[in-house]
């Protein structure tokens, strides 16, 4: 039985430590699934008290038989127990399931793994046994880029006194989208090999993870051409027939089905997370566009694959300003998440345009525009207060705040009440 293994004083605090502390009081597994590489392992290892790492070379043959004989052996161990990479043997679902309703207590297991299975028929849901906890890559803010002066969950409460000065110029925001969230990239003091990270993420991606999903072998070139694409049009609405006659410059018979499975999968290995479309209830008529936006889990797959090297991104003002938003969306995901809220955007037949609306589970919302530079601010404000007023006040609660987030230094609040916060300034 192995002990819960590297507890040391290195480990770098994640937003999301909490959450699973909180979930194991009351339920009796979790499983946390996110991207590999973004640290679920290692989270898990903090508060595991024993570990089985399935794909442990000196005992994964026999694991994977235990799994198949006899499951319930593998899970004897003081709790929580971490099951490392569990779905190399999915028997172990059911076991756990079984395992928590038997034992009745909480805090039991944690499941870890960066593949989502094929469902059986003989698989349980899990639900009321095993909950979810999603997992990203660092914000800013924990890989101690942002100074946090600026918390979202205050805002939400009504703080409006703020005050914040960010640490990060335009060189420096270009090298953190490049860099990406991947905890060994945040430990590397060296620029050129922290850069290495997202690169190799994205090798792994298109010559082995993408195939692991259901079994069958993807074209490297076709994989990487799509994410090439889908890169391209980063923080659009570009549907999957745009995508298509993209691609169709290289492959000209490639078919539409084909291509919904390739992104499923990516979708599976939680590469890509397009942004939903928010429904507000306006005082008019105006139709409400529902087209997802194109996203990635972590804006550095979009820098890698585009070959966007900080110094490319300060000559392509455009290119940066749709990967800073990919950025700062990651970001807000991560502080919402942890506040029980959820991001989407809007967009409407008129063209009126937020790139954030911040929901809450208990209906407060707060709605963001992001501009890298300071040179939009006023106009990205008044769009912000003509989409506040546009809103039914009878249906709809006034929003907790508006903000302006920005690649700027000083955070502050303007005299029509729009905030305006850098997100080197920004935590949850």
């Amino acid at each position: 039985m192995a002990k819960a293994g590297n507890k040391n004083s290195n480990y770098i605090k994640r937003i999301s430590d909490a959450k699973l502390s909180s979930i194991l009081q009351v339920m009796g597994a979790v499983l946390i699934e996110g991207p590999k590489w973004c640290g679920k392992t290692r989270s898990a290892e903090e508060i595991a008290k024993s570990v089985l790492y399935m794909q442990d070379p000196d005992t994964s043959k026999i694991n994977i038989i235990t799994a198949k004989a006899k499951p319930s052996l593998l899970l004897d161990g003081e709790t929580p127990r971490l099951l490392d990479e569990w779905q190399v043997a999915p028997e172990l679902w059911n076991a756990v399931r079984f395992a928590v309703d038997k034992r009745r207590a909480p805090g039991q297991f944690i499941l870890t793994g960066s593949v989502v299975p094929v469902r059986t028929d003989d698989m349980h849901t899990g639900t009321g046994r095993i909950a979810r906890l999603k997992m990203r890559t660092m914000s800013l803010f924990e890989s101690g880029d942002s100074t946090g002066e600026i918390s979202l969950e205050a805002l939400f409460h009504g703080e409006k006194n703020m005050e914040g000065i960010s640490r990060l110029s335009l060189e420096q925001i270009a090298f953190l989208i490049n860099r990406g969230g991947w905890p060994a990239a945040a430990n590397i003091t060296q620029e050129n090999a922290a850069l290495t990270i997202a690169g190799e993420y994205l090798e792994a991606i298109v010559n082995e993870d993408i195939s692991k999903v259901d079994g069958t072998q993807k074209n490297p070139d076709r994989v990487r051409n799509l994410l090439r694409s889908l890169s391209r049009n980063i923080s659009s609405e570009a549907r999957t027939s745009t995508i298509l006659n993209d691609l169709k410059n290289n492959e000209e018979s490639l078919s539409q089905v084909t291509i919904d499975q390739y992104i499923n999968a990516l979708k599976k290995i939680f590469v890509i997370e397009d942004l939903p479309a928010w429904s507000a209830k306006l005082r008019s008529k105006t139709a409400i566009r529902t087209t997802a936006k194109r996203h990635f889990t972590d804006p550095s797959v979009a820098a890698a694959s585009l070959r966007a090297t900080p110094k490319r991104l300060l000559s392509d003002f455009s290119t940066f300003g749709f990967l800073f938003e990919s950025l700062c969306l990651r970001d807000l995901r991560i502080y919402s998440e942890s506040i029980d809220g959820n991001v989407y955007h809007y967009r409407d037949k008129t063209g009126l345009e937020i790139d954030a609306v911040i929901q809450l589970n208990d209906e407060r919302w707060g709605a963001v525009e992001i501009k890298i530079g300071a040179g939009e601010i006023e106009k990205a404000a008044a769009n912000l207060i003509k989409f506040r007023d546009s809103l039914d006040p009878a249906k709809m609660p006034p929003p907790s705040f508006l903000m302006v987030l920005t690649g700027t230094e000083y955070a502050f609040q303007m005299n029509n009440g729009v905030l305006v916060v850098p997100l080197g300034c920004l935590k949850n």
